[in-house]
């Protein structure tokens, strides 16, 4: 049976470049060939080119150290894509528990557990071996600053490009049975392991970490998540350090069984992993990767809620594609939604983990300008013969100034105060010429105005002063001065707001 202490012991990580989320899958079927026996196989490991599988079998009298012990095995594939005539890899193997864990990005580079200090669990870590098919050098312990593992129960994941362990152990700020932990090298150095956090760490188990070739999405087994059974496997996606993940999502029903399933791995478009879902003892299974669904996109404008106004959005709707997704907007956001938005047209190219690529665009309304049918206001003031001064303390002139200042506190932009005076034609000594009197009566009301709006701050910078027309009119004086009322009418100030 794949039980816990075999799966803690044999921890292992896969190279690949799966970093899909939304994959459709064949029906699983066991590994053809003769990898599978009755005893227990599990942890497929391939070599870059796939013409070799690595894998472990345990409880197999021709192990190394007996039945109860575990050896590295391999087998070479044949002309007709079957893995046959396996053999146990003889350089790699001892009395202890033997696992490969992954190949590095050359493919002459194995890494293994660490049981090659001739002592049985002195010492818990990681090693690497370099060499190829069945001919390997003697491993070289891993130096992991920090690593002090205690449990019976640890594993490791080195990725493809061998910068990045993944391990799982019950170590520092566990807060399950075995916790995901990475370390990664700068330089010639691994960096001290960082807890990957409570989103992708549960209270039960997590296990047989698999990094994509991007280092976004990270596949593993765990029972603390639900799912079909003992152990599922499981994919998160990073969003952004290493201890930020989305929540994990089950890979489904193909690939998981109310049984054990862990130590996912894949090569070209198959993906392997260990299952005992037809009996007590795993074997390695297999099923093809099918086309990802195709990518579609819609989005969906909202306008601005003022004109010129930037507080427009747009938000995307994702249908098929494999996450996770980029987004290049033209106004050069690379988020999903967008806002902020004034009114115009964006568009964006959307690409999926599997380069799908598609485009939408999306225009941002506003409102129409809106044009307020403000009043205007209008004055008229008569003068007696030879006044020329109105001010504005005048209390016509205040009511005048008053309506401007509400229209202007209702959002009225700006007023235009037009002046047209006037003079009659009765002859003046005091200003020589009506001309001159008529002239004389705007400039005052002007300088009044303009004293006036500078000392005003509603009116300031919103409202101006014109004089428009300044005239002599009426009928010809007939030496009836006492008769004002005939041209009183023609002497007058008229103040009109535009």
């Amino acid at each position: 049976m794949l039980g816990k202490y075999i799966v803690a012991t044999l921890f292992v990580g896969f190279v690949g470049s799966l970093n899909a989320q939304v994959w459709r899958f064949s029906d699983p079927v066991k590994l053809g060939g003769t990898v599978n026996t009755g005893a227990e196989e599990s942890t497929p490991v391939f070599s870059k080119d796939g013409s070799m599988l690595y894998f472990v079998r345990t409880m197999d009298a021709a192990n190394q150290g007996g039945e109860m012990d575990q050896d590295i095995w391999f087998s070479r594939k044949d002309e007709s894509g079957a893995y046959t005539d396996c053999a146990r890899l003889k350089d790699l193997n001892n009395k202890l528990n033997n696992a490969v864990l992954s190949m590095g990005n050359s493919g002459s580079k194995m890494y293994l557990l660490n049981a090659y200090d001739g002592k049985k669990d002195l010492e818990k870590g990681l090693a690497v071996s370099e060499g190829s098919g069945d001919g390997w050098s003697k491993p070289e312990k891993v130096e992991i600053p920090g690593l002090d593992i205690e449990g019976e129960f640890y594993g490791f994941h080195v990725n493809d490009a061998e910068n990045v362990i993944i391990v799982s152990y019950a170590g520092p700020g566990s807060i399950g049975e075995e916790d995901l932990y990475v370390s990664t090298k700068t330089g010639g150095s691994w960096s001290a392991l960082t807890h990957l956090g409570s989103t992708i760490n549960s209270t039960g188990f997590e296990i047989s970490p698999f990094l994509s070739k991007t280092q976004d999405t990270l596949f593993f087994s765990s029972n603390g998540f639900g799912g079909q059974g003992d152990a599922d496997i499981f994919y998160s996606v990073k969003q952004g350090s290493w201890t930020s993940w989305s929540a994990p999502e089950n890979l489904g029903e193909k690939i998981n069984s109310p049984k054990f399933d862990a130590y996912f791995s894949h090569t070209g478009s198959q993906a392997y992993w260990s299952s005992n879902r037809d009996g007590e003892l795993s074997d390695i299974y297999m099923i093809d990767i099918l086309s990802p669904p195709a990518l579609s996109s819609e989005c969906l404008a909202k306008s601005a809620t003022t004109n010129k106004g930037s507080d427009g959005s747009i938000s995307l709707t994702l249908n098929g594609g494999v996450a996770p997704y980029t987004y290049a907007w033209s106004n050069g956001s690379s988020n999903k939604d967008i806002t902020g938005l004034s009114k115009g047209d964006y568009s964006v190219t959307i690409t999926d983990a599997v380069g799908q690529v598609v485009t939408s665009a999306c225009t941002v309304g506003e409102p129409g300008e809106v044009v307020l049918a403000y009043k205007n206001f209008e004055l008229m003031h008569n003068f007696a013969y030879n006044k020329n001064k109105l001010t504005t303390s005048n209390d016509e002139v205040k009511a005048f100034l008053k309506g401007i200042e509400d229209q202007l506190a209702e959002g009225r932009e700006s007023v235009t105060i037009n002046i047209v005076s006037s003079a009659s034609q009765v002859p003046t000594k005091t200003f020589g010429t009506n001309e001159k009197l008529a002239q004389t009566r705007a400039d005052n009301i002007r300088t009044q105005l303009e004293k006036y709006i500078q000392n005003n701050a509603a009116f300031k910078n919103k409202v101006e002063v014109a004089i428009t027309d300044v005239k002599v009119q009426g009928p010809a004086y007939e030496e009836d001065s006492a008769n004002r009322d005939r041209y009183k009418p023609y002497q007058f100030i008229q103040l009109k707001t535009k």
